[in-house]
């Protein structure tokens, strides 16, 4: 079975029930989990954690038989810190997103589709990059 990467904002969806996102992430979600296995890393997870306020909660809406947990691969660090650099040298500004970099150099490095709605700095800096998004 092969494995994709879930995405904070996509898992974000569902536990809130996005009004705007909600339909789109939770059959999305399914989806690849019927046919894959569904994958979070460390960021992801700590990226959905601040919206429970005990890891207790956390466990549950993320149990671990769903939702395999990966660590990062030391390439991946690496190409985050390098599309990082770029994106700064572009011009970028935002100070928040190592963790989107950290995101899709996880996936990329290691060949798993992302599942995500956030296409755009991850079509930039990781072209190669399969991404399962809304059309």
């Amino acid at each position: 079975m092969s494995r994709v990467l879930a995405d904070s904002n996509a898992l974000l969806d569902v536990m809130s029930e996005d009004e705007r996102w909600f339909a789109w992430s939770s059959e999305a979600l399914e989806r690849c989990a019927e046919e894959n296995v569904l994958c979070i890393n460390p960021v992801i997870y700590a990226d959905v954690s601040v919206r429970f306020e005990r890891i207790e909660e956390l466990e549950a809406a993320l149990p671990a038989d769903l939702v395999e947990r990966l660590l990062i691969p030391y390439e991946a660090a690496f190409l985050a810190g390098k599309c990082l650099l770029d994106y700064r040298r572009r011009g970028g500004v935002r100070q928040s997103t190592l963790p989107d970099f950290f995101v899709g150099a996880h996936a990329a490095v290691e060949g798993m589709p992302l599942l995500t709605r956030d296409v755009g700095r991850y079509r930039t800096y990781f072209p190669k990059l399969r991404l399962i998004c809304p059309e």
